[in-house]
């Protein structure tokens, strides 16, 4: 039996195609062809996102998955969780582009690309987003609790709300703001005219929302009781 052999060295794309063979004998004439598919392995694997920090439930991001090589599939990974499209998720230009609506303070990564072809894969370094959120609702603890308290006594108040970044916090008293700024409101040697409802008004810089805690009501009384 005769074989025949052809060999190609140093691959390019371009020798991608169907090579034919064909054979003309005394018995006829005879012709097959078969694919070839030249790849190049998969390299510099990047994602371009068209922003960092977000604001929850107001931003949209937009990551791009840049590959160096030929026939490539992309697969998106949230940490180590494969992302499928949602109510506000979106994969297109075929799995290359990731979009998010709307985001909240849990999509803010580590987001990795995979790219692969049929002789390769890769991944890309992770991309972390900041979602900045809150203030979630304020509430204001007092210690010691009250509400009555004896003048000449110490009243400290504590302002928490979950936010990113931290909160700034102001205080009010019946309504007007104190200039005291800060997470504590220290109440030293209170007096009746430290009488009234204390509020607690916690703000976001980059949210530039705004969450105002429940009342803490002070009554103050003398310490010392009239004989009677």
């Amino acid at each position: 039996m005769n074989t025949l052999s052809i060999e190609l060295r140093n691959l390019t794309l371009s020798d991608s195609g169907d090579y034919t063979l064909s054979i003309n004998g005394d018995k006829g004439s005879y012709t097959a062809t078969t694919r070839l598919e030249v790849f190049e392995p998969v390299t510099s694997v990047t994602i371009i996102p068209n922003a960092t920090e977000l604001i929850e439930f107001n931003s949209t991001v937009r990551l791009v998955c840049s590959a160096s090589a030929s026939a490539l599939s992309f697969v998106w990974l949230n940490g180590s969780s494969e992302i499928t499209e949602g109510e506000r998720v979106v994969l297109s230009d075929s799995n290359k582009t990731l979009t998010v609506s709307n985001v909240n303070r849990h999509e803010g990564g580590p987001y990795t690309c995979e790219a692969s072809n049929a002789i390769s894969r890769a991944k890309s370094d992770p991309q972390t987003l900041s979602v900045n959120y809150g203030p979630d609702i304020a509430y204001v603890r007092a210690v010691p609790s009250g509400p009555i308290y004896s003048s000449g006594s110490e009243v400290i108040l504590t302002c928490s709300a979950e936010s990113s970044p931290a909160a700034e916090y102001q205080w009010a008293l019946d309504g007007s703001v104190l200039s005291d700024e800060g997470q504590k409101l220290t109440l030293t040697n209170i007096q009746t005219t430290d009488n009234g409802s204390y509020t607690c008004i916690a703000h976001n810089t980059k949210t530039l929302r705004y969450s105002t805690s429940q009342t803490i009501n002070i009554t103050v009384v003398d310490s010392e009781w009239p004989d009677v």
